[in-house]
């Protein structure tokens, strides 16, 4: 009971702070004079401030240092809570929205994934559309790290919190000596790059709701637009080269940006070996499918190809998830191996989703090692990336995580499956959720949405969102009896 008064204690500071998101979108109301939406987005804020100051104050005999198992439980109460209080303005706003549609739709955009059951996109009020794209931008990096950087003002250490939602294997390495200045370090990163890529944006053809929508997104890798055709509305060539080049930024370790600024060098880039094999295979897959298409006949020249090649490519790769054509039309290698490279291609302490490249990484060496173990049994072959020795936990780690991800991709395949959906749309809504990518194949692919699917399989696409967000053990440690004993 103690712990769990602790951790409510914290999690209600947490939906405290978290009400004060609505102001972006308030503001937006004020600025296109629709007060309606200032009157909902004000009781929204009013209702979730409320409800976390009730839990402080109930709980706050409680206060104290998060342990380990605090800040599992609490990650996972945050990212299931957020999204409940985040559908109060969809549902004030749209009463017909059932509140499984609309926490659908909140968590795909904390989650960065991008999916949506919502039609109609161009006619939004701008401060849902504001709101909707908010969402990403604070999912991408965290809601958690952006607290970690509070909760120490307010008494509650963050490091549990930070280990428990930092995507990736290498958890324990830091920027700053302390973990709240780490985290500050990494927001103030994303927020210049979101800041670049707003005005880039504008100058490449986009109004300015748009340009502040889609740069939230762009840095989430998150994939809300403002338009039903995502990014093929605007038809522009020169939007298209800016997104791709803001979602490449946005692939690649956080950190890394954080280090290459410190040290005003760009071979910090080039030491970092996952950006290097991320971006990498990014961009040499772009080459191939354009290749390919250009070969299949899908476009008439080379250049042509070479556009909706790179763009939709870069955008799935990256778990993004714009689409500027219908690329479920292409012949059937080139969707599926972008469906692929959106399980791998992203870095650790990026704002993408997946395994990461790190890990694929870690597995390439460690097959490379029990071939060598095979022929000289006897060898001391420790594995090393980027220079750096990994030690043997972190490779056994990676093992576990890999096969907890494939058979959680399996099992909840088998259940749409057994929900009615066909193969090719149960498999890839589940690896569009669980990798945070958006949209799939089949009835759930870039020319439409997930509105058709039953409340049952829009629940299971929820949950593969939030355990692939939190990277699997964070929730599924919570099923495990050894966490709840003493």
């Amino acid at each position: 009971m103690k712990r769990a008064l602790t951790v409510i204690h914290a999690l209600g500071l947490l939906i405290v702070v978290f009400s004060l998101t609505y102001l972006l979108p308030l503001l937006t109301a004020v600025i296109y004079s629709d007060m309606p939406m200032v009157l909902d987005f004000l009781v929204a804020m009013l209702w979730t401030a409320s409800a976390g100051i009730l839990m402080w104050l109930l709980s706050r005999r409680y206060k104290g240092e998060l342990s380990i198992r605090h800040g599992y439980l609490l990650v996972v109460a945050m990212w299931t809570a957020m999204p409940a209080f985040a559908t109060l303005p969809l549902m004030m706003t749209m009463p017909w929205l059932s509140f499984t549609d609309a926490y659908f739709e909140t968590m795909s955009g904390l989650t960065t994934t991008g999916s949506t059951v919502l039609t109609g996109l161009d006619y939004l009020p701008p401060a849902i559309n504001v709101w909707r794209h908010e969402l990403n931008w604070m999912g991408g990096l965290g809601i958690i790290v952006l607290a970690v950087a509070v909760l120490p003002l307010l008494g509650i250490g963050g490091r549990q919190l930070f280990k428990a939602e930092t995507p990736g294997p290498m958890k324990d390495s830091a920027l700053t000596p302390r973990i709240a200045e780490t985290a500050r370090s990494l927001w103030v990163v994303y927020v210049v790059i979101t800041l670049i890529c707003v005005l880039s944006l504008k100058w490449a053809g986009m109004d300015w709701l748009d340009s502040v929508c889609h740069a939230f997104s762009a840095m989430g890798l998150g994939g809300f637009s403002t338009h039903d055709a995502s990014i093929g509305y605007f038809n522009s060539p020169k939007i298209e080269f800016v997104m791709i080049v803001f979602m490449l930024i946005a692939v690649v370790n956080f950190a890394t940006h954080f280090l290459a600024w410190r040290g005003r060098t760009l071979k910090v880039y080039l030491r970092d070996a996952e950006a290097v094999a991320s971006l990498g295979l990014i961009l040499g897959s772009c080459v191939t499918i354009t290749l390919y298409l250009q070969w299949a006949g899908v476009y008439s020249n080379f250049w042509t190809s070479l556009r909706y090649a790179s763009f939709n490519l870069v955008s799935i790769a990256t778990s993004s998830g714009y689409a500027s054509t219908d690329y479920a039309q292409w012949p059937i290698f080139a969707p599926l191996w972008m469906m692929f490279l959106t399980a791998i291609a992203a870095s650790s302490g990026s704002t993408g989703g997946g395994i990461k490249m790190i890990r694929t990484l870690v597995l390439v060496k460690q097959a490379g090692r029990e071939f060598l173990k095979l022929l000289h049994p006897s060898i001391v072959n420790p594995m090393k990336i980027g220079g750096y020795v990994v030690s043997n936990n972190i490779v056994f780690s990676v093992l576990g995580f890999i096969f907890l991800y494939f058979m959680t991709i399996v099992t909840l395949t088998f259940v749409l499956l057994i929900s009615g959906l066909d193969f090719l749309t149960a498999l890839t809504a589940i690896l569009a959720s669980i990798n945070n990518c958006g949209p799939g194949l089949g009835n759930v692919g870039p020319a439409l949405n997930y509105q058709g699917l039953s409340d049952f399989q829009t629940w299971m696409c929820t949950f593969a969102m939030l355990i692939g967000r939190l990277e699997i053990f964070t929730v599924l440690i919570l099923f495990t009896p050894q966490f709840w004993r003493r």
